[in-house]
Parts: structure tokens; C-alpha cells; sequence
């Protein structure tokens, strides 16, 4: 498995940028696909944005597209998600996972699609 630890969260008022990072330990990182999901208070957990080991193939959920981007660094072993025009809907705890898909270019979308999670980083978007 993967160790991850998120950053980069914070408040921001509405139309302002964040770039939130997950930082990875472990061996299996460059061959692993990652995703970002988030949770708004009182609501369950949903996808966000995939991309796959290789960094080639990515997915949004439709709510983020053309506002967010997800990228990686293998050579750094971290992950990224940046996130412009953020709006109050955005706020919630924002969470990095991975599954070691082995250099797998399958799109992962689902939470249980993922074996390693990361603690997660507040996002606060303020109107």
C-alpha cells in the first residue's frame, strides 16, 4: 500500500485558486493510478478527478471540469489537484487516494476502486 498525506487546503473566497498536493511514500507510487474525492458536511463522499499512472489519461467529475486539473510528479511522488474559480459548492474535506493498478490505465472512479487514503485537507470557499 501507499501512504499519503494531503496539503494545501485553506480558505479562499469565491473565484480565488488553491492547488492541493498528496505527497506518497512507498514503492508502488509511479505504477499506481490516484484519485481525488471530497466531502461536503452531510453529504457522502464523491469523485472528484482521476488520473492514471502514467499521468497520459484523466476524469472529472462534470461539476469541475474546466475548473480543476489533476497532475502528477513521479519522480517527486506527489500527486496535485489545482483548483481555479473555486465557489462555496467546493467546500469540503478534500481526500487523495491510489490503487496500485500496476501501470493499468483502467478509469477508476469509485471509492472502493481504492485501497490507500489519505487523512484529508480542508477546503473552505467563502461567498
Amino acid at each position: 500500500q501507499v501512504q499519503l498525506v494531503e496539503s494545501g487546503g485553506g480558505l479562499v473566497q469565491a473565484g480565488d485558486s488553491l492547488r492541493l498536493s498528496c505527497a506518497a511514500s512507498g514503492r508502488t507510487f509511479s505504477s499506481s493510478a490516484m484519485g481525488w474525492f471530497r466531502q461536503a458536511p452531510g453529504k457522502d463522499r464523491e469523485f472528484v478527478a482521476f488520473i492514471n499512472w502514467s499521468g497520459s489519461r484523466s476524469y472529472y467529475v462534470d461539476s469541475v471540469k474546466g475548473r480543476f486539473t489533476i497532475s502528477r510528479d513521479n519522480a517527486k511522488n506527489t500527486v496535485y489537484l489545482q483548483m481555479n474559480s473555486l465557489k462555496p459548492e467546493d467546500t469540503a474535506v478534500y481526500y487523495c487516494a491510489a490503487r496500485g493498478a500496476l501501470f493499468s490505465s483502467t478509469y477508476y472512479l469509485r471509492e472502493n476502486d481504492y485501497d490507500s487514503w489519505g487523512q484529508g485537507t480542508q477546503v473552505t470557499v467563502s461567498s
